[in-house]
């Protein structure tokens, strides 16, 4: 037997090592101990981890890269920043989203991220940039997955044509219908906002992926109206909750009861815990709320609950790079994720958790699964978060597209090792 692509001496999430892939017509055919075969590539894992790539299922392309335009976010606040890009929407040309959005792909593909959900704002009259992103979207095809999602930042009400504007994104082929009920004018305009945006994904078979409860305001109850639409439309998993920062202030009996009611509906939580920690609770002086929603207890109720990136470099977020092992560091200490178990859960959610939210087919690490692949300088998950390791090789569909050296240092101390890496920190099994 003949494969395109062999990775041998692997070390897989679950823990499995010595483990040898074989990738053939950019589908994984083999997973075994010792594949007898031949390739046309071979590559020595040399006992690193390999998992699938990463995800990034809450991000907004539109604004990617574009900080300091036209001016900066001086209070660091969500509603300036929603200011900031009003402010920069009419400025937007074609060309330029394009130019920044492409870029932006290139630096996720060579930190091992090869899928992304976007959301596009639809309130300009133009739909700009959901043209804009259109054309990214095939462009970057070959090597990166990106799910659009019609976007009404301003409100889907309280924007005069964002009605409109909506159906007309989706007939040019958006995938997704979205939403941000906490910005309507009124809690009514909010709850009817979710009735109606989940019945035209339900009409159209769409799925839907809302920005909901980005707030401080424990009163803001979103979560629990899109929960209940989910369920009466038949809508489950492929309703996403994004946000969903209001959980993190509510009272524990209303929370109690909110839970089982989100779990009952299947849907999916998306937290980003880089703008979440960033955003919330600049209205708090101390003590000051973390701002990111109840992971730990999502995850107790069978929830799936995936981290996004959400900014990089625009009129929220002056940082990121691309690096969805930030986001899930950054998760993991906000959410308290410090069990073992849960720092393996920190992982999941920027992987397998992520691609789940998204509904991407063809995505694992099993027979059968798309070629898709990265390695990392690690041993385990734990590692890979602690160290936000290495992406020495990046596979899409059996061919390697991008490369990194060891991040290894060496040393000029008398009497000790010449070379240091990382990786070989960890505490022995001994």
């Amino acid at each position: 037997m003949s494969f395109d692509l062999i990775v041998r001496n692997a070390t897989l999430p679950d823990g499995r090592s010595g483990i040898d892939i074989g990738i053939g017509g950019g589908k994984i055919v083999a997973i075994e101990l010792n594949l007898q075969a031949e390739a046309g590539e071979t590559i020595d894992a040399g006992g690193h981890l390999v998992s699938p790539p990463f995800v990034d299922c809450h991000f907004h392309m539109d604004a990617t890269l574009s900080l300091g335009l036209p001016r900066l976010n001086r209070s660091g606040t969500l509603l300036e920043g929603i200011a900031l890009w009003g402010e920069l929407k009419p400025i937007l040309t074609h060309e330029a989203v394009k130019e920044r959005a492409l870029r932006y792909c290139d630096l996720a593909v060579a930190q091992g991220l090869l899928a992304v959900r976007t959301h596009v704002d639809i309130c300009d009259d133009r739909l700009l940039a959901v043209e804009a992103l259109l054309d990214v979207q095939k462009q970057v095809a070959p090597y990166l997955d990106l799910q659009l999602v019609a976007f009404p930042q301003d409100g889907y009400y309280r924007s005069a044509t964002a009605a409109q504007n909506l159906e007309r994104a989706l007939d040019l082929g958006v995938d997704v219908v979205g939403g941000i009920p906490h910005f309507e004018r009124s809690m009514e305009d909010g709850a009817r906002s979710v009735r109606a945006l989940c019945e035209i994904a339900a009409a159209r078979g769409l799925p839907v992926d809302m920005h909901c409860d980005e707030t401080d305001d424990p009163l803001s109850r979103h979560v629990e109206t899109l929960a209940y639409e989910a369920t009466r439309l038949g809508l489950g998993e492929r309703v996403v909750g994004s946000h969903c920062t209001s959980m993190h202030s509510m009272d524990n009996y209303y929370v109690s009861k909110l839970l089982p009611l989100i779990a009952e509906s299947g849907m999916q939580v998306i937290a980003n815990p880089l703008i979440n920690i960033q955003l919330q609770g600049r209205h708090d002086t101390y003590p000051k709320r973390r701002g990111m929603t109840r992971v730990k207890e999502l995850r107790e109720h069978g929830v799936n609950v995936a981290f996004g990136q959400d900014c990089t470099m625009d009129p929220w977020y002056s940082l990121g790079g691309g690096d969805m092992l930030d986001v899930a560091h950054m998760g993991l200490h906000v959410g308290q994720l410090s069990a073992r178990e849960a720092m393996e859960y920190c992982f999941d959610a920027v992987t397998v958790n992520a691609a789940r939210a998204m509904g991407l087919e063809g995505y694992g690490l099993e027979v059968g699964s798309n070629g898709d692949l990265v390695i990392l300088q690690a041993k385990d998950r734990i590692e890979a978060v602690r160290l936000r390791a290495n992406r020495l090789f990046v596979i899409r569909r059996g061919k390697v597209i991008a490369q990194t050296a060891p991040r290894i240092s060496t040393l000029t101390l008398a009497g000790r090792p010449s070379e240091v890496d990382p990786a070989s920190y960890a505490p022995s099994a001994s």
